[in-house]
């Protein structure tokens, strides 16, 4: 967001103006994570997404535990929700 404002703001400067937009889940997320939830809401498990990304799959599990709350999901099936508007 800061290189945005930045962006914004230089625009201003030069007399021309761009529209804001809203923070979504890909300002929450990191790309790694971005790649484990793509993945997860294709449907493919722990151990799949591991695989694909070369980590363990406790590793996967540890960073869907901290990806669930960022995007206020519950299951993996709320995932393909937030996955679909992100597309």
């Amino acid at each position: 967001m800061p290189w945005g404002e930045k962006a914004r703001r230089e625009l201003r400067a030069a007399g021309e103006t761009s529209r804001r937009r809203a923070p979504d889940a890909r300002d929450q997320l990191t790309a790694h994570e971005l790649q484990i939830v793509h993945l997860a809401a294709e449907g493919l498990t722990n151990r799949e997404i591991g695989q694909r990304l070369y980590l363990s799959h406790r590793t996967v599990s540890s960073h869907l535990h901290r990806i669930f709350p960022k995007l206020g999901v519950v299951s993996r099936a709320e995932l393909r929700t937030v996955v679909s508007t992100l597309r």
